[in-house]
């Protein structure tokens, strides 16, 4: 037995699921010292869709935040979300702007950098463990947890080797969409606890209503970490409560070490916080409360909502029930990749359309012929050979790391925005999301000329003649 760390996501992946990564670094600012005196294993305070959000909705700059957090949190590592070579945007960026951004996150503050690949490819981690270690950051590799026939714990302890391989400090298993029961979970721990020797992490959502539970049973297989939001920005769609795990596990083997009186302390400021997203509709009932369909159909609770809005604005509504039933069919095509963004968007639009169009593969969005022709890279298992022909019409299928035929790009984006840049860190903002970034910078200018005409004191200043 050895004591559990706990992971604190109240400032990205809490806020993130449920009201669409809305807050601000404002409203975070009066508790990070709270926060950093808990003695959490980690605080997941960056990456994910903060990047996006910041700039596209809160008009921050999410460098900023991350520097501010850092000045504020002085004892506790900070960790942050990567997509592996997508970094955090939605397509594959070539070695030079991974490696940048990795430099650039783990100057700023990042001490763990938690990368994942949606298709659980390792290729696609490489560039970015590689350079986070040269940085002097914890590079945790990650493998996302899926249901499928060929997702069994060889599938996963192969993967979870294969990370080790490419330089993982410790391994997180990913279960985005709260599919991991408590005794699947203890066989999953146990099995990669017996054949990986670096520490391994769990993260899981609340969707289903058994996260707390498959904690506790991941605890007792020896998982050495488990992902927790403080409890009024928890459950529903969120991770499992903070203070009910250091609760539940005081005064046994596993005690977190954790004061549940301060923890009280940092529940009282975030309750009205709560209080004020559901009262302005930030945060919506609906993510708050247990989808057992998640659990039925295997897909996450967003995919499902992803699903329904498509067939709306089709005016298919009707169709929904052959919709579910067809995304197996189409995911067991494209090799079982994990429903995670990504491969969740394709596997659902191919679905819809399959169905919509009344014949399977009619349409195919330039985003499913990608990952057919294994742009995304490797994926679980083989596509379906005669789908595959259907889909790229003769066009030869990618086999290597798909980055490798990016060219260098970082020089290009430099001039390209140059006109924008005031730090370093504002180029690869405009790679990611060039734009959105664009946007927020001359928003920046303008609230920097206005800041500037508020200084000057026209009554007083001396006219020349």
């Amino acid at each position: 037995m050895a004591k559990v760390g706990i992971t604190e996501t109240v400032l990205r992946d809490a806020h993130q699921s449920l009201i669409a990564t809305r807050m601000t670094t404002e409203e975070m600012l009066p508790v990070i010292s709270k926060l950093d005196a808990i003695g959490y294993n980690s605080m997941e305070v960056w990456g994910g869709a903060t990047f996006d959000a910041c700039l596209r909705f809160l008009n921050e700059d999410p460098w900023e935040r991350l520097r501010t957090i850092r000045k504020h949190a002085k004892n506790t590592r900070l960790q942050m979300l990567l997509r592996g070579q997508n970094i955090l945007g939605y397509k594959h960026y070539a070695d030079d702007v991974v490696e940048y951004f990795v430099q650039k996150a783990v100057s700023n503050g990042i001490d763990i950098i938690r990368i994942f690949d949606a298709l659980n490819d390792a290729r696609n981690l490489e560039t970015a463990m590689k350079a986070c270690k040269k940085e002097g950051g914890h590079a945790q590799g990650t493998v996302c947890y899926t249901i499928s026939p060929v997702h069994d714990l060889e599938h996963f302890v192969k993967d979870a080797k294969e990370i080790v391989e490419a330089g993982a400090d410790s391994i997180c298993i990913k279960d985005m969409a709260g599919l991991l029961l408590p005794y699947k979970a203890y066989d999953l721990i146990k099995a990669l606890k017996e054949n990986v020797k670096i520490p391994v992490q769990l993260h899981t959502h609340y969707t289903s209503g058994v996260a707390s539970m498959s904690y506790i049973k991941a605890i007792e297989a020896g998982v050495d970490a488990v992902d927790c939001a403080i409890s009024p920005m928890s459950m529903g769609t969120s991770q499992p409560p903070t203070e009910p795990m250091v609760a539940s596990l005081k005064d046994t083997g596993y005690d977190t070490g954790l004061d549940l009186d301060k923890l009280t302390e940092i529940a009282a400021y975030f309750r009205p916080l709560r209080e004020k997203y559901i009262a302005t509709g930030k945060m919506n009932t609906k993510v708050m409360g247990v989808n057992i369909n998640t659990l039925i159909y295997q897909v996450p609770g967003g995919m499902l909502s992803n699903l329904v809005s498509q067939l709306k604005q089709a005016g298919k509504e009707d169709k929904f029930d052959e919709v579910l039933d067809e995304v197996p069919r189409v995911r067991e095509d494209f090799g079982y990749p994990p429903l995670v963004t990504p491969s969740s968007q394709i596997v659902g639009t191919q679905a819809v359309m399959n169905v919509i169009t009344g014949e399977r593969y009619k349409m195919v969005p330039k985003e499913s012929k990608a990952l057919v022709k294994g742009e995304y890279g490797k994926t679980p298992a083989p596509i379906n050979k005669e789908i595959q022909d259907m889909i790229l019409k003769g066009e030869e299928p990618i086999t290597c790391r798909p980055a490798d035929l990016i060219e260098p790009e970082l020089d290009k984006i430099k001039d390209e925005m140059k006109e924008y840049m005031e730090q370093d860190e504002d180029v690869l903002s405009y790679a990611l999301f060039p734009p959105v970034a664009k946007s927020f910078f001359e928003y920046r200018q303008a609230q920097r000329y206005k800041i500037d005409s508020d200084m000057v004191d026209y009554e007083n200043m001396t006219h020349p003649i």
